[in-house]
């Protein structure tokens, strides 16, 4: 009987010069902070296409030149139309729609290209990645609010009589205004960037995130006109944006005479404690999202 004939081998190897790289590894908090600069970047639509630029540039214009506005009243009155506390209360609405463009810019895109599993093979985990998007959302809403608020003080310290406590007091004040500027930012991209990775298409999860926002207000009507007082006073905790504008009424008192416009009563505390534990609980589940994400 013959023996059985050898396979001949159908493929070469080619050496083509190819050498492991050998250079410094960076290590997973250098791709963390990338991670951070880009995503904040692309929340302005730097490094990306100038259709992409429109929008955040966009609304970054319509804050600026609210803010200039309101220093040259001042610069030419003397009066103050808006406090630095009251500026974000009146973005606010603008402030949602930057948040439902960038966080699914942010997130959804790379859930609907399938690029996760490239990003947690290493040295980046789960955590690092949402906590990076989650950051550089936050990081670009307090700057929409925040920079303005910086123009109006420089305005301000330019126009003030009375020497530098004068100066000091108005300082005081704008930081007191930036502090509220960082309780937006956090509780609003935590919500919007949450939102944003559950959903893949951009334009589904920027209709979500503009819905979870303004289809609570009515809720919050409704409860206002109920007879018992109680629940007037609390009906603000039923959306982000009247749960806020109570965390303002609380900390900084509103009105022009320190008035409660948002009518919380003696819940301000309450408010406050809502805010962090809402703003926690969209942390938490955005982490939760992301441990089973592309597995």
């Amino acid at each position: 009987m013959a023996a059985p004939e050898q396979a001949t081998p159908t493929g070469v190897i080619h050496d083509i010069g190819y050498q492991r790289y050998s250079g410094p590894r960076l290590g997973r908090g250098y791709a963390t902070r990338s991670l951070y600069e880009h995503g904040l970047r692309s929340s302005f639509g730097l490094g990306r296409s100038a259709k992409a630029k429109i929008f955040p540039w966009l609304v970054v214009g319509i804050a600026g030149l609210v803010a200039a506005v309101l220093v040259a009243i001042r610069a030419q009155t003397g009066a103050v139309p808006l406090t630095y506390d009251q500026f974000p209360q009146q973005l606010s609405l603008l402030t949602i729609f930057f948040c439902a463009i960038v966080a699914p810019e942010l997130v959804s895109r790379d859930l609907k290209s399938g690029v996760l599993p490239l990003y947690f093979s290493r040295p980046i985990s789960r955590t690092d990645y949402a906590l990076a998007k989650l950051g550089a959302l936050g990081s670009a809403v307090f700057l929409l609010l925040a920079g303005p608020l910086l123009l109006m003080f420089i305005g301000a310290a330019f126009t003030l009589k009375g020497g530098p406590g004068k100066i000091w007091d108005e300082f005081v004040d704008f930081l007191g205004g930036a502090a509220y500027c960082a309780i937006y930012a956090i509780l609003f991209s935590a919500i919007a960037i949450l939102v944003a990775s559950l959903i893949g298409r951009r334009a589904v999860a920027a209709g979500a995130v503009v819905a979870v926002f303004l289809l609570t207000t009515p809720v919050v009507g409704v409860l206002s006109v109920l007879p018992s007082e109680t629940s007037r006073q609390l009906a603000g905790l039923a959306s982000p944006l009247t749960l806020v504008g109570g965390v303002g009424d609380w900390l900084f008192g509103q009105g022009a005479a320190g008035e409660d416009n948002f009518g919380i009563g003696t819940y301000g505390p309450l408010y406050g404690l809502v805010t962090v534990l809402l703003a926690a609980a969209c942390v938490l589940g955005l982490l939760a999202r992301y441990r089973k994400v592309a597995r």
